[in-house]
């Protein structure tokens, strides 16, 4: 196992949170020069890191303990009557896991997704660039995992990392003319299971919120385990 007290880590500044308003953020990131292992980047998973292209952080903030570290026992979780009736509503689609890439399919897809989504979001505009950084640079264990429906057309990209105790979603993107499907919803669904049928413990889903309204999905699945105070404590 990884020593990580051999690591270096750096905080940033105080800048704007980007979850609450009026509040202010520091971060503090993983020297970006070092060799991540896959052991290195599991361990730090499950002290509340979180990768963003081919940067490791978490939240460093001295006054504010709002974010809050998230992960779904696999073995435990049980869907509830609506997230059943997601995975009914797209029992159809058909998946391909595929190596971190940047195709102008995807890349189409991803722009409409910021474009009608997340016009009020650090993340707009897209660019190619952006989604090269963000999504393909930096790879530990990356997958892409590729939905489609029964014509061929893609609907969702699930963007995931491999640890050795689970599956972390780095970010989904779909198509926002299906709002039927829930498909956000359904790739973290899909993922449970898939993380279970690769015998993998856990689903990371990265800072919960409780003020931010965009975050609640999240708690949403149960059980659930919350990073508070250094300990992992289960939600149900």
């Amino acid at each position: 196992m990884t020593n990580l007290k051999t690591l270096h880590f750096y905080a940033t500044p105080e800048h704007d949170c980007s979850y609450l308003k009026d509040r202010q953020a520091k971060t503090l990131f993983v020297d970006p020069h070092a060799v991540i292992t896959k052991d290195t980047y599991s361990q730090l998973s499950d002290l509340g890191f979180r990768r963003s292209g081919g940067h490791i952080y978490r939240p460093h903030c001295k006054e504010c303990q709002a974010c809050i570290s998230v992960r779904i026992p696999t073995d435990m979780f049980a869907a509830s009557k609506s997230q059943k009736r997601v995975l009914a509503k797209n029992k159809d689609l058909t998946f391909r896991a595929l190596d971190p890439q940047f195709t102008q399919e995807y890349y189409d897809l991803y722009a409409r997704y910021i474009n009608l989504r997340h016009k009020d979001g650090d993340m707009y505009p897209p660019s190619i660039d952006q989604f090269t950084s963000f999504l393909v640079d930096g790879a530990q264990g990356t997958i892409f995992f590729e939905f489609r429906d029964s014509d061929n057309k893609l609907l969702a990209i699930a963007v995931c990392d491999e640890l050795e105790q689970g599956l972390s979603p780095i970010y989904t993107f779909y198509d926002p003319d299906e709002e039927k499907r829930s498909l956000g919803t359904f790739c973290i669904l899909w993922q449970i299971a898939e993380a279970k049928r690769r015998r993998l413990q856990y689903v990371y889903l990265g800072y919960w919120v409780r003020e931010c309204r965009k975050m609640n999905y999240k708690i949403m699945f149960r059980p659930i385990e919350l990073l508070l105070d250094g300990h992992w404590v289960s939600i149900t």
